[in-house]
């Protein structure tokens, strides 16, 4: 039989060690090595029972008293039992860093909870999703669409409990009402959701017959949602309380609705500005113009356009872009993009002025490259 290692070796600490340096020591091994977490590993099963065995020690003032003065000898007749160790998890792992909750943490490892009824957002109706398309002048301004889609709703008959009309439910004999059975695992006790109700603590013994005891029935829902003013494509609102209705009348889940612009043949949008080209003749660029241009919201805008305006060129319209919501009066901006025409025929009257502005002008067969820093990226 190998010989037992010193109990404050095996936890890691010094023989001044307090006893919350104790505690914390052991809690790290506990979820180091435990079974449930290395399920069919023999020497991490060991170094589990050692550590436990250590702790039961030294957390007892009395047995590390014993231990101190004759070491093992000392405490191998007091009898040690290490269920208590684990049936009260307060102890051990009730303040688990700054006031933590240690059992979150320790479900999160091993699948289990300390003894807790499972709480009532376990019988909550789920979140459901769907899409709507809108405009892209829709969704500049904002609109209500009609939304049809199927949900969980609770039964009429049975009022959402699941039992027969004139009937309740009764406690659930395996769990005694806690929702949640315990098991075994070497000396470990872990608590786990009740196989029987589902974790509700109650049994339904006359099932509502419309809805087989379930509580809720499907159901076409149609309801009215806001599109607000400036959204995007592929941004989501939530609806609360119009998802799947939960168990036993508990809260309904909540609708997301994925929104999808349909694209402008015309407009494009870059956050809240928006963008436009038109096009204009060379004389126009030449000798500059008034045009008139219609904004997203149908407004009929006049613009100058100055002599000599190069093509490619952005002339701005303060305040004719996207809302910034629905609780303000300020918009983006809208750019005009001046595209300048060259056209594909001409008439010979058309040719011999041309040709006469040329000669004026004159024309560089030669011409050398124009310097990218003046004109930007091409």
């Amino acid at each position: 039989m190998a010989e037992k290692r010193d109990y404050y070796e095996v936890l890691g600490v010094s023989k001044t060690a307090t006893k919350d340096e104790i505690k914390k020591a052991y809690r790290k091994l506990a979820i180091k090595y435990h079974p449930d977490k290395n399920q069919g590993d023999a020497s991490a099963e060991e170094k589990f029972k050692e550590a436990t065995e250590a702790y039961d020690v030294l957390s007892d003032e009395k047995k590390r008293s014993a231990y101190d003065q004759f070491g093992h000898a000392g405490v191998s007749g007091m009898g040690h039992d290490y269920s208590h160790v684990y049936h009260d998890f307060s102890d051990i792992f009730g303040s688990f860093g700054s006031g933590g909750d240690f059992s979150d943490l320790f479900s999160s490892f091993f699948g289990g909870s300390f003894g807790r009824r499972s709480s009532a957002s376990s019988f909550s109706g789920s979140d459901l999703r769907c899409n709507v398309t809108v405009s892209f002048k829709e969704a500049v301004f904002g609109t209500s669409v009609d939304l049809a889609y199927t949900r969980n709703i609770p039964c009429d008959e049975c009022d959402g409990s699941g039992a027969q009309k004139g009937t309740s439910t009764k406690t659930c004999p395996d769990c005694n009402g806690r929702g949640q059975v315990t098991r075994q695992t070497g000396f470990f006790q872990m608590a786990t959701t009740c196989p029987r109700c589902h974790g509700q603590g109650v049994v339904i013994e006359k099932p509502c017959v419309k809805c087989s005891g379930k509580g809720v029935l499907k159901a076409n829902q149609k309801i009215k949602i806001t599109i607000p003013a400036g959204i995007e494509s592929g941004q989501r609102l939530r609806i609360p309380g119009q998802g799947n209705a939960g168990q036993n009348n508990s809260r309904a889940g909540d609708l997301y609705v994925s929104v999808t612009v349909k694209p402008h043949p015309y407009f494009e949008r870059e956050e809240h500005d928006l963008y436009i080209m038109i096009p204009i003749s060379f004389t126009q660029a030449a000798l500059g113009s008034e045009i008139t241009v219609s904004t997203i919201d149908d407004k009929k805008v006049k613009i100058k356009i100055p002599a000599g305006t190069p093509n490619g060129k952005l002339l701005k319209l303060k305040g004719y872009g996207v809302p910034f919501g629905s609780k303000t009066a300020a918009r983006g901006d809208f750019y005009i993009k001046l595209s300048v025409q060259t056209p594909e025929k001409l008439s010979s009257k058309a040719k011999t002025l041309l040709q006469e502005f040329a000669k004026e002008y004159g024309e560089n067969n030669e011409p050398a490259p124009i310097e990218l820093s003046k004109i930007g990226n091409i």
